[in-house]
């Protein structure tokens, strides 16, 4: 099976934004580098002009530059090798893929290899969630993990001493790395739903929602999130902009939440919500 490459560069802050669009029409796998990112797709399911509509959406406002070309079929834990470095947040977490020496000093270690670039730890979004975690007791509480991505946070949360953690995502792609990267962290009895939150439908309440997603589903799905809540427990919200909080915190205080917390990183911002 050939692949057709996609050298994109664009606006840094545009970068997370135009991999997620580029998923929806069919791009399974993502490395990033200093001048944007390279996205690939199997050419026989390349849809050209739904590609040319995400394109032609950020051209101007993303600064983007493509070349397009094509290639046989990818080695991707080669490819990852390659570009996938550890990262940390702060002396707390070490987040490294399997190939990567672990480190003893991080009290807590998580092992993603990730099959594309979502929830790498990399983005801001995701070390602010990571972050915030820290910050809770998650002993054993009751953990939901919305659009779980790689299932980065959902391990976090087992590493803090969660009890029971549900965790989904709509992209059949990061399931099976989902439940790959559970698996890697002695979570092989949690496995990653398939759908949005309304399809999956999640039962009973929960003491900590995580939903790193973006503004328009964070405010489209808030109701359901305040249902899914204890009086006492938190939701934290990532996957927006630091000029969207107000917006964000707005929605969530209008169906019982209040807000506790926020960390910003590169634009990028993180809440901790409390309901009461």
């Amino acid at each position: 099976m050939q692949y057709l490459e996609f050298k994109i560069s664009c606006d840094e802050h545009y970068r997370e934004i135009l991999i997620a669009e580029l998923a929806e029409v069919g791009f399974d796998s993502f490395l990033e580098t200093d001048e944007g990112f390279d996205a690939y797709i199997p050419e026989d399911s390349f849809d050209r002009n739904n590609y040319t509509q995400v394109i032609a959406q950020y051209a101007d406002v993303a600064d983007l530059s493509v070349v397009e070309s094509k290639m046989d079929k990818v080695n991707w834990n080669e490819e990852w090798e390659k570009h996938y470095d550890p990262i940390t947040v702060g002396d707390q977490v070490y987040v490294r893929a399997s190939f990567h020496n672990p480190r003893t000093e991080f009290p807590y270690e998580i092992q993603i290899n990730p099959k594309m670039s979502f929830g790498t730890g990399h983005h801001a979004t995701t070390f602010l969630m990571l972050s915030h975690q820290l910050g809770i007791d998650h002993r054993g509480k009751r953990v939901l993990d919305i659009g779980s991505g790689t299932g980065i946070l959902a391990i976090m949360a087992h590493k803090l001493g969660a009890a029971s953690i549900e965790a989904f995502d709509i992209d059949e792609w990061c399931v099976e790395n989902g439940n790959e990267n559970f698996d890697l962290n002695g979570m092989s009895a949690v496995r990653m739903g398939k759908g949005t939150v309304r399809e999956v439908n999640p039962q009973g309440l929960f003491d900590i929602v995580l939903a790193n997603i973006n503004k328009n589903v964070l405010l489209d799905e808030m109701e359901v999130y305040s249902h899914l809540v204890k009086e006492g427990g938190f939701l934290l919200l990532s996957g927006f902009y630091e000029h969207d909080v107000e917006d964000i915190a707005e929605r969530a205080l209008a169906v019982g939440f209040v807000e506790k917390a926020i960390e910003t990183k590169d634009q990028w911002a993180a809440l901790v919500m409390e309901k009461v």
